[in-house]
């Protein structure tokens, strides 16, 4: 089934809302108040995003539970720490006044244990009604990854795909237009077959998008009837093709990508909630452009997470509260916040602006070619118009493609035929 039409021009701002809004870690004082409408704050950014360029706000989870928002306890409910339903319907009509579409996050592959069917299996058993709902083997219910608050549902279970198809409906009939499917790679594909198409019978508009860390992107697409899964691949090979000076990496990634198109448009990033920040990421600070001028302008659906734009670092480490460096607290308006690069994000405008004025980028191929390792030039085509992507990661100036320069780095703005040391370059020509 074909994606909705209006993915064509969608570029999407993600955030984590417990985190964006102080309410997760707790802070230090006392605990979150239900009538502090934490996620109201996030509608005093709304016109950043319009700024930016972006089309759509992509919501963390924002359902009741217990801790950090993936063990939900309640689907129907908003996380009090964030607010009340109330609060969600204003969230939804300022970004929709404003033209914005919004995306849900559903964790629909486990839940916390205190979610009342957990609750109750734990203390009747596996064989009991409630029971049915998890996942066990012989050791008990199945955590998820092993983690122990968070129990896995049993998703050959009737009941536990009513309750996710009526999820997501109620949340769409209150304004949301896209879901985040949260692990789904964990989930058999067989749920996702028996669960999308019966959401889009009644909301046919409907986006989804399904992490995928790894494997068969195209089959898990194609197996569960989702619109598109988190490209991974790309977005390791973008910062450590920069990284290594070796971008035949990238060239290689990029024949992959190319593949997957033929099947469905891939979600593109460079950064989001469960990662490092991609300005801790990139070791030369030179080349961070490098990494945006990808993102924005290969194919794809493209997300920008909350504070890249601003070159905002972090880094994620393998502990328990390793997630909080790159999932902080943002002040009341973006004018407040602090250590924010306005040069970065002007870029982001300029070159969001560009894949804006050229929505056939969606769905362009991308070929490599001057592929040096450390400097090559990409050209992305629909078969009718093709931009070249000059990208040099060296320390010597390389020849530019000829054709008229749509953006480019300072430095190689004072050379009409060569791109700088470090520099990049964006070029149009007619095929």
């Amino acid at each position: 089934m074909p994606e909705p039409g209006w993915v064509r021009h969608a570029i999407w701002w993600r955030l984590y809302p417990l985190g964006f809004a102080d309410a997760y870690p707790a802070p230090p004082t006392a605990p979150a108040l239900p009538e502090e409408q934490r996620l109201r704050r996030i509608v005093s950014w709304l016109d950043h995003v319009v700024e930016l360029g972006a089309s759509g706000i992509a919501l963390g989870p924002i359902f009741t539970s217990t801790s950090h928002g993936y063990d939900t306890t309640d689907h129907f409910r908003i996380d009090p720490r964030l607010g009340t339903e109330d609060d969600f319907d204003h969230l939804v009509a300022e970004a929709h006044a404003r033209g914005l579409r919004v995306q849900l996050d559903g964790v629909f592959n486990h839940v916390g244990r205190d979610h009342p069917r957990a609750v109750a299996a734990l203390r009747d058993g596996s064989a009991s009604p409630a029971g049915r709902w998890l996942r066990s083997d012989d050791n008990g219910f199945v955590p998820f990854e092993g983690h122990d608050t968070l129990l896995t549902l049993n998703h050959d279970e009737p009941e536990v795909r009513r309750y996710v198809i009526d999820v997501m409906r109620h949340w769409l009939d209150r304004g949301a237009d896209a879901w985040r499917l949260d692990a789904a790679y964990a989930v058999p594909t067989a749920f996702w077959t028996q669960v999308l198409p019966e959401v889009r019978r009644s909301h046919p508009e409907v986006w989804f998008e399904a992490e995928v860390i790894h494997g068969d992107y195209a089959g898990f697409v194609r197996d569960s009837t989702a619109d598109t899964c988190t490209q991974y691949e790309l977005w390791k090979a973008i910062w450590s093709a920069i990284n290594d000076r070796n971008l035949h990496e990238l060239a290689w990634a990029l024949r992959r990508h190319n593949d997957m198109l033929a099947t469905f448009v891939p979600a593109t990033f460079i950064g989001n909630h469960d990662v490092t920040r991609i300005a801790s990421r990139i070791e030369d600070h030179r080349h961070l452009a490098h990494a945006i001028v990808l993102l924005t302008m290969l194919a794809g659906t493209p997300t920008v997470y909350a504070g890249d734009e601003y070159a905002l670092r972090g880094v994620k480490e393998d502990r328990a509260g390793g997630d909080d460096a790159v999932r902080p607290a943002f002040p009341a308006a973006p004018a407040d916040l602090a250590s924010a690069d306005t040069d970065v994000f002007r870029l982001h405008q300029r070159l969001i602006g560009l894949r804006r004025r050229n929505p056939w980028l969606h769905t362009a191929t991308a070929t490599t070619t001057a592929l040096r390792g450390d400097h090559a030039t990409i050209s992305v085509s629909d078969g009718r118009h093709t931009l070249s992507l000059d990208l040099n990661l060296s320390d010597d100036p390389v020849p530019a493609t000829a054709g008229e320069t749509l953006d480019r780095d300072d430095a190689t703005r004072h050379d009409p035929d060569a791109v700088a040391a470090h520099g990049w370059r964006i070029t149009a020509r007619s095929c």
